[in-house]
């Protein structure tokens, strides 16, 4: 698949202008819609200010149920950040031709997200000033963090992840941040320098970048499989109705990469509009995120079939009895997982115009990050509330409090995700020019030079 042709047909100059639109001087529009997030995401920082000083007693937590939306957002937002990641890495390391214009906005989502969720672990402490307890670190006091807690799991898991993406996205960046850098004036000029950590484009220096970023490619995907497998066990390892399933790994790393690809989706759409990369993002690529997105509809509902399967035959007491909820006090929530997750994005997807239709495909990936955030809830508030003693089941719904964490996360995501557009290029400037010409040639920095990439993928370089 190529992009529209009219983009072969620009010299470089314009091709930089034509992909950088998002880096244009803000506008008063983009000053009122920031803003606007800003004060949200100030309003639910105010909100959890207000909670730290009065206690959890304001959210919806009780006994039994003392996990509640801020478990669920940071489950959520950690699986939103790994497709992003996986779609980059996975397409790098198979050099699929229809990738380039996806693959920057996809490695930032995964950054970003991260960043969201992983602050509600934190947030959900209590004496969140005791943030370092979760650590792992030697002390004076020769207290150690206990290593069986899930919340220490999480630390390291996202600490690394998060680093681990942080560097996948900054050094995808550095031939388009030596491009800005040469282009640029101002402090804009001088940030872009520091970050091209003196990239030129010589014929040794790409050679040595695409070696890197396959390798970078291939390390983070067994990352971010391990990360997610990490989260999982946070559930796996109790003895709670439900929870304690061996299925759990596979099935939240299949949950993460599904909403992660419906994340993406929404955000491609999102980017094509407001910078006008219509012909950058053309309905064939939304044909092949829709064609992704439709196999793991159908690898998620495998795995959700096996675990509800094996409960449901097993009948084990405390199992059954968070079935049943399923069917009673549950039934709404269960029936949203279901329509969202299947039953309206499979028939959907397996008819190519619904693919190629960006408002339709748009539709299709809120409908499923809808279902998902509706499956955490599921996986999270059931089991909890039908713990093994009747005597002590609870119901849960969240306050006033814990909505505006949910509305204040979006807002936190979108607000950053809209800053990190404007700093830089949101489309992978020089894989774009690689598919357009099958070269990296560039002129950066003085040096002209070209890479020329033959048809099985090999690179020869010479200098003109």
């Amino acid at each position: 698949m190529k992009i529209e042709n009219h983009l072969s047909r620009l010299d470089e100059s314009k091709l930089y202008d034509e992909l950088s639109r998002s880096n244009l001087p803000a506008t008063k529009r983009w000053y009122a819609g920031t803003g606007a997030l800003l004060l949200v995401v100030l309003a639910s920082v105010a909100t959890f200010v207000y909670m730290m000083f009065t206690g959890l007693g304001v959210t919806g937590l009780n006994r039994p149920v003392m996990w509640g939306v801020m478990i669920i957002l940071f489950v959520f937002w950690v699986g939103l950040s790994h497709s992003g990641t996986l779609i980059s890495a996975i397409l790098r390391i198979t050099r699929a031709t229809w990738r380039a214009p996806v693959l920057r906005g996809a490695e930032a989502m995964t950054a970003l997200a991260l960043m969201v969720g992983g602050l509600y672990p934190l947030m959900h402490l209590g004496r969140n000033w005791r943030f370092y307890y979760i650590l792992p670190y030697p002390s004076e006091r020769q207290l150690w963090p206990n290593f069986r807690s899930p919340l220490l799991w999480d630390a390291v898991a996202i600490t690394t992840y998060l680093t681990g993406s942080l560097l996948f996205l900054y050094f995808g960046m550095i031939p388009d941040l030596a491009i800005a850098r040469d282009r640029a004036t101002g402090w804009r000029k001088k940030l872009y320098t520091f970050l091209a950590a003196g990239f030129r484009g010589t014929h040794e220096e790409w050679r040595r970048y695409h070696v890197a970023s396959t390798l970078f490619a291939v390390i983070i995907i067994p990352v971010a499989v391990s990360v997610h497998s990490i989260v999982s066990w946070d559930f796996a390892m109790a003895m709670v109705p439900m929870w304690h399933s061996t299925i759990f790994a596979p099935y939240f790393v299949a949950g993460a990469i599904y909403s992660g690809i419906a994340g993406v989706i929404a955000v491609m759409v999102i980017l094509r509009k407001a910078f006008r990369l219509e012909k950058v993002l053309t309905p064939d690529h939304f044909d092949n995120l829709g064609k992704l997105l439709l196999t793991f509809t159908l690898v998620w509902g495998y795995f959700y079939f096996s675990d509800y399967l094996t409960a449901w035959y097993s009948r084990f007491p405390e199992d059954w009895e968070v079935i049943r909820s399923y069917s009673g006090h549950y039934l709404p929530l269960f029936s949203l997982l279901v329509a969202c997750n299947f039953l309206i994005p499979f028939p959907l997807l397996c008819l190519k115009r619904v693919r190629q239709s960006i408002p339709a495909m748009f539709a299709v990936s809120l409908v499923v990050n809808v279902g998902m955030f509706t499956e955490r809830v599921q996986i999270v508030v059931p089991s909890l509330a039908r713990r093994n003693d009747p005597s002590i089941w609870a119901t849960y719904f969240p306050t006033w409090v814990e909505i505006s964490f949910i509305i204040g996360s979006i807002a936190m995501f979108a607000l950053i995700y809209v800053i990190f557009s404007k700093l830089f290029p949101v489309v992978a400037i020089s894989d774009v020019k690689e598919q357009l010409f099958h070269t990296t040639d560039r002129t950066i920095g003085g040096a002209n030079l070209s890479t020329v990439v033959s048809g099985e993928g090999k690179e020869e370089g010479r200098e003109t």
